[in-house]
């Protein structure tokens, strides 16, 4: 059967199971039926075998099994199965969830957000819809009141117009899209900022819920809460381990239920994990509230004084601490959400522990409790702390031991199986003890191992694999230890259930693995392929014209940035010398310019003229020899 094949085959039995639930009154998801499908085909005492192909008998009885583990209502092993897939499909982590909430707000507001940025406003009337909706669009991404709120819009709108006025809206309009969108932020962020900043003054704020208070009051609330249900949860798992301790024992009774109870530990444990998952956060989110006070106090101050006693501040000064606020208010409005969730989940999972604790109630357990020693997961521990409670490593000279003091990080190593002890799961079957790393972890094919006493290490080291077995022999009648024990990395490494069995225990081998790589030959076959083939005529025309074309064109060059300089080129000339040349002392004189005048030719009576030739030319002796000169360089 083909991969295909197969999962066409799970998805209709998955389907058919889902139908049955439902026609019998009982609507259960189809990831919960998965995991149930799982569970039974896994299950040895069921008698699958996954080595070969469902028949047709095999699928009805997988069927059949599947509905009746669903339909028990008075299973804690199906509550637990039931808890661990609600808590998988609501829970992510902190960032994940913020991420995936901001992108569902942004989802929301597309469509005003496209309303605004594809708008093509003419007119005043459109104009004035089209600030409007800005408005409206900037109040509900910041989540301060309510767009039908007249005072809210109003003090929005002056707001945004201490910003942004209407006569904007044209050099908005000729904007691209996502130069709209980004301005729409902005302004919003702005607008936010400004309206948080006139509420500190008292100077408005309608709409504007004290997230500070309610942060406040919020998170202590939170933190009894879960306090309160894991303070619930952990006595009754004290009291479940003690009961299975004491069955374990000399002192066995017939009467006492101890495949329930141990059912109801598994569910407790669980429980556990997740309330203190969700303390986890619950503390983180405190801490974040705590230094997002700090810091939006430090900027509001930094605000007033930056406008105080001021007419006029430059934009460049004012609008990054408007933003700051913003994004701080942002961080309150996150934690807010966040909380919300969290509690939601915590309510939602009580619901899933109410069946051993409606059946095991204190009259119940308190005979079954007769003459035991209830013990804490601290009060374990500490009784182990003994110096001679650690283990010899010279004892154990082929296996690798780590203490705190000789291993960095020690509190930080991946311990298997949740940190539970890794040999009473096994040995006693589903039994869920607290581990003391102190005593010594194992290091055994990479993964490290520890355990609740001296004597359960010891045990343990003798023989590894069949405790590493043991435990997926009880993961497989349990499934939901799958999860609580992070199993899923073993499973993969266990051989599948063939159907043999030898005293009603189910057979296995450990799967054995080896790195192996095949070389082939890149091309086998000879392949002749044309690649210039083309079989389009309208392609071939196209090549033919192209061609055609480049008959008529002149090819070009020009020099680039990336074509200069490409080749060293060197040239040897030969530079030209300076030469001196000195010539002789010279002299000369100056000669006066000769100069006559020729009187008597005009202003006499007619034919008594007579011409007089004057020499006006200045006598040689009056003028000075120049001065001599010294030669120049040539």
């Amino acid at each position: 059967m083909s991969r295909a094949q197969a999962e066409s085959v799970i998805k209709s039995i998955i389907r058919e199971i889902s139908q049955e639930c439902s026609g019998k009154g009982h609507a259960v998801s189809e990831t919960l039926v998965a995991f149930m499908v799982k569970a039974v085909v896994l299950d040895p005492d069921n008698g699958f075998n996954v080595d070969r192909s469902l028949t047709k008998d095999d699928v009805q009885k997988l069927i059949e099994m599947c509905v009746e583990k669903l339909m028990d209502t008075e299973s804690p092993s199906l509550e637990t199965i039931k808890m661990q897939v609600y808590f998988d499909m609501n829970y992510t982590s902190r960032d994940e969830f913020l991420e995936e909430h901001k992108r569902v707000l942004e989802s929301r507001l597309q469509p005003v957000v496209r309303d605004i940025t594809d708008s093509r406003a003419r007119t005043r009337d459109e104009f004035e819809a089209l600030y409007r909706k800005i408005v409206s669009c900037a109040l509900l991404r910041s989540g301060l009141g309510s767009p039908t709120d007249i005072s809210v819009v109003r003090e929005a709108t002056a707001a945004l117009q201490s910003v942004f006025p209407q006569t904007e809206l044209g050099n908005f309009l000729h904007l691209t899209k996502p130069d709209k969108e980004k301005q729409l932020k902005e302004l919003t962020q702005i607008m936010t900022g400004i309206r948080l900043f006139n509420r500190n003054a008292g100077k408005g704020g309608q709409g504007i819920d004290d997230l500070l208070a309610i942060l406040s009051e919020a998170i202590p609330a939170t933190e009894r809460n879960i306090d309160v249900e894991l303070h619930r949860t952990t006595q009754l798992v004290f009291k479940y381990t003690a009961i299975i301790e004491k069955a374990t024992g000399i002192g066995y009774r017939d009467e006492i239920p101890l495949e329930f109870i141990k059912q109801a530990q598994i569910n407790c444990r669980q429980h556990e994990v997740f309330l203190r998952i969700l303390m986890n956060d619950v503390v983180v989110s405190a801490e974040k509230v705590r230094l997002f006070e700090a810091e939006f106090r430090e900027k509001m101050q930094s605000l007033k004084e930056t406008v105080q006693s001021k007419t006029a501040v430059p934009t460049a000064h004012v609008y990054p601490l408007f933003v700051d606020l913003s994004d701080l208010w942002t961080g309150f409005q996150d934690e807010m959400v966040l909380l919300s969730v969290l509690s939601n989940i915590l309510a939602n999972l009580d619901p899933f522990t109410k069946i051993h604790s409606a059946k095991m109630t204190d009259d119940v357990l308190e005979p079954l409790l007769a003459n035991v020693i209830i013990l804490t997961d601290q009060e374990r521990v500490t009784k182990s702390m003994k110096a001679k409670d650690r283990i010899d490593r010279t004892a154990y000279r082929k296996l690798e031991w780590h203490y705190p003091e000789t291993t960095r990080d020690f509190e930080h190593l991946p311990f298997e199986y949740k940190g539970f002890c890794s040999f009473s799961v096994a040995a006693y079957d589903r039994l869920l003890l607290p581990s003391n790393p102190n005593i010594g972890v194992l290091r055994y094919k990479e993964k490290y191992y520890c355990f609740s006493s001296k004597e359960a290490a010891e045990k343990f080291a003798s023989n590894p694999e069949l405790y590493i077995s043991g435990v997926i022999d009880v993961a497989k009648a349990s499934p939901e230890l799958i999860q609580l024990l992070e199993l899923h990395a073993q499973f993969a490494a266990i051989t599948p259930y063939s159907g043999e069995r030898r005293s009603k225990k189910l057979v296995k081998k450990p799967v054995t693995r080896c790195d192996a790589g095949v070389q082939t030959e890149v091309h086998p076959l000879e392949v002749n392929m044309v690649k210039s083939y083309e079989w389009n005529e309208w392609e071939l025309r196209r090549k033919a014209i192209k061609l055609a074309n480049l008959r008529t064109k002149v090819t070009h060059s020009a020099q680039t940035d990336l074509s200069h300089h490409r080749r060293d080129m060197e040239t040897q000339v030969y530079l030209p010398k300076e030469v001196e040349i000195q010539t002789k002392r010279a002299k000369h004189t100056s000669v006066p310019t000769p100069s006559r005048y020729l009187a008597g030719l005009r202003g006499g009576p007619p034919g008594q003229t007579k011409m007089i030739d004057v020499d006006l030319t200045m006598d040689v002796d009056t003028h000075q020899i120049a001065d001599d000169y010294e030669p120049k360089n040539h």
